[in-house]
């Protein structure tokens, strides 16, 4: 009885390790995609990237991850034609939404809470994906105007107009 309890412990023990070195090399593989789809997006897009890393005093691979964390905001706002419209005005925009780091983590009745909350309150999950990319929360409005001025510039007034009022 009591081997057979130790064993027991002992598997439970075993899982529960394995299943965590598991998650880790999951975020791991997503860490070093991620940061891949970054380079891509920075050379996809190397105005508005550049542009970006200056304002807001970060690496490219940030700044593409930050671009495409706030256009995947405005995607979730704006009606599909209105983002095609602002996805027409900025060169790799598919790269820049795959570069935006990837929402969640959270476990349970809090994830589904948290997710929640992200799809209703965009630009809180936009500072969320700020500091995973080791960007100040509030860095989210000062990208906001340079990704707006942006797509103004490339893709006409209406257009900026479009993605400002998405991110607001």
């Amino acid at each position: 009885m009591i081997r057979a309890t130790c064993v027991g412990i002992v598997c439970v023990a075993l899982a529960a390790l394995s299943a965590r070195s598991a998650a880790a090399g999951t975020a791991g593989l997503r860490s070093s995609s991620q940061s891949g789809a970054a380079a891509t997006a920075a050379k996809a897009s190397p105005e508005l990237v550049g542009m970006l890393s200056k304002e807001i005093g970060a690496s490219p691979a940030q700044a593409a991850g930050a671009a495409g964390a706030l256009f995947g905001v405005a995607k979730s706002r704006l009606k599909p034609n209105e983002f095609a419209q602002v996805s027409n005005a900025v060169p790799g925009m598919a790269s820049l939404l795959s570069a935006a780091p990837a929402a969640g983590g959270a476990v349970g009745t809090a994830g589904a809470l948290s997710h929640l909350a992200g799809s209703a309150g965009g630009l809180a999950s936009a500072a969320s994906a700020f500091s995973k990319l080791g960007l100040k929360p509030e860095m989210v409005a000062k990208a906001a105007q340079v990704l707006t001025s942006f797509v103004t510039k490339s893709g006409g007034a209406s257009v900026g107009n479009l993605l400002a009022g998405a991110l607001k």
